[in-house]
């Protein structure tokens, strides 16, 4: 099960008393207090991987939600739970739990690191219809911090807190709680989780980022880096998990990364991204194949559904589904797989290396507002140069591939805008914006290429299988007429796209 917890903590010493909490906002009524004795402990890697990113995985005994518990933050005072049962005897994390968190851990073993005992007394917070609207919990904790580096029992302390969880209610009683118990002596949680407290000074020190001179290139381009390195870390465990668009999403990182050190390849030594940017290819292209094939079901799926029912003749559907959802078993087991490779965990590493050593060049100390205009005006040529060859290029697959060559580049021009973003502000938005126009239309033309060619196979298996190939047919033709209107559409498009005033922001 997999839940959003959003809650807030609090400090209150051994004589805090609990405010009367029903004049709080929306509460009609507050159940009699009830006592839980809870037992937990929280799994990590010897050198505390999970703590430092701010996620706990615990086994916990006791109350009402009695199993493996996974946190992962999602921003502030809110984190996403998955929930597995406990399991008779088990006493290891389960596969599914240690599988979301390899983008942190990377292989390495999950330990016990703490154990916690915690006498709770809960306190609900109904509506005038019953529902439970938050739950208040006056937490008295012993923790033993467990380092396997020294021995067990390393660390052994005890404190008082309280946290507030929302259930049904909103943000409005979160605020009137927080009022309340402050008023009352209680004083907001330095520490996110119990156990980052019960760690202590175990927990790693982050490691020091470099600190090149505000407004240059260095600056600009490395803040642009870490957003897109976290962001394929949350993107990892969404795909682990199963999220809708998560693949995609993924997906798109990678390749903003690697358009990133393409891009902007003067401010850094070569030598090093250079082979960053050809794992970057690779983890995007395993992505890829399943994106893709999700893409196309999807797709064709929704143009079967909007046909007439007396032109749609044999097992279409059926046909379709099969197809491509055994293909899409295939490309994400292969995805699966990936996630938990080596050569992955590697990538990973070295990303995180170098934002904390990044191999910077003499330019990198360039004021970023040349560097980013400069580096966004020869992304702008590179798509110009593209567009100038798909205009004389003759119709058929040359003119396809050369348009798709056309929305690549605008890809990377795009990307490009949006690390300038911060530092030039609406110019490069602007430009950006309309390289995405391109983008957008010729990628979808590039699909109604990609999904024609598929409807032709799939009406020849038809065909020999002795089905009707009729829908195949008027399917693909519908595709066909598709990419004609987008390419129609591109010129204008393009024309709109080009105007000089969105460039004149750039250096050169």
């Amino acid at each position: 099960m997999t839940t959003r917890e959003i809650e807030q903590k609090y400090e209150v010493g051994p004589g805090y008393r609990m405010p009367d909490l029903t004049g709080l906002p929306g509460v009609g009524q507050v159940t009699a207090p009830h006592e839980l004795e809870l037992a937990a402990t929280y799994y990590d890697t010897t050198d505390l991987r999970l703590a430092a990113n701010s996620v706990t995985l615990r086994r916990r005994s006791g109350g009402t939600d009695a199993g493996w518990h996974l946190k992962l933050p999602v921003g502030p005072d809110q984190r996403t739970e998955v929930r597995l049962p406990l399991g008779p005897g088990v006493r290891t994390p389960p596969a599914e739990l240690r599988n979301r968190v390899e983008v942190y851990t990377r292989g390495s073993e999950l330990v016990p690191v703490a154990e916690l005992a915690t006498r709770r007394v809960v306190y609900r917070l109904l509506g005038p219809d019953g529902a439970v609207l938050a739950e208040v919990a006056d937490d008295t904790v012993k923790a033993s911090g467990l380092d396997r580096r020294v021995g067990a029992g390393a660390t052994v302390m005890s404190w008082r807190e309280v946290e507030v969880e929302l259930v049904e209610g909103g943000r409005t009683l979160l605020s009137g709680a927080r009022k309340l118990l402050m008023d009352a002596g209680a004083t907001p949680s330095t520490s996110p989780s119990k156990l980052r407290r019960a760690l202590g000074g175990r927990l790693p020190e982050p490691p020091q980022r470099p600190s090149p001179p505000a407004r240059s290139a260095a600056a600009a381009v490395l803040e642009y880096l870490d957003e897109q390195v976290a962001a394929l870390h949350s993107w990892d465990i969404a795909v682990r998990g199963g999220e809708p668009d998560s693949v995609h999403q993924m997906r798109v990182t990678a390749r903003r990364l690697r358009s990133a050190f393409a891009t902007f390849r003067p401010v850094f030594d070569r030598l090093v991204t250079d082979p960053v940017r050809d794992e970057l290819k690779w983890l995007g292209g395993v992505l890829g194949a399943a994106r893709d094939t999700e893409v196309m079901a999807e797709e064709l799926l929704t143009t079967i559904r909007a046909e007439p029912p007396e032109l749609v003749l044999g097992p279409v559907t059926a046909r379709v589904r099969s197809t491509l959802a055994g293909r899409q078993r295939e490309a994400m087991a292969v995805v699966d797989a990936t996630l938990s490779e080596q050569r992955y965990f590697a990538l990973l590493d070295t990303l995180d290396r170098l934002l904390v050593e990044p191999p910077l060049s003499d330019r990198a100390a360039d004021a970023a507002t040349r560097v980013l205009g400069d580096r966004t005006r020869a992304a702008w040529r590179r798509t110009r140069r593209a567009a100038d060859a798909a205009a004389t290029a003759p119709p058929g697959a040359a003119r396809e591939t050369a348009l798709h060559d056309v929305r690549k580049a605008a890809k990377r021009a795009r990307y490009a805008a949006e690390a300038a973003d911060p530092v030039i502000g609406r110019p490069a938005r602007s430009f950006g914006k309309c390289m995405k126009s391109v983008q957008q239309l010729l990628g979808e033309h590039q699909d109604a290429v990609i999904i024609g060619a598929e409807l032709r196979q799939l009406g020849i298996q038809a065909h020999a299988a002795g089905e009707n190939g009729f829908s195949f047919g008027r399917l693909h033709a519908l595709y066909q007429t598709r990419a004609q209107r987008l390419r129609d559409e591109y010129p204008d498009v393009w024309k709109a796209a080009a105007r000089k005033r969105y460039r004149r922001w750039m250096k050169g």
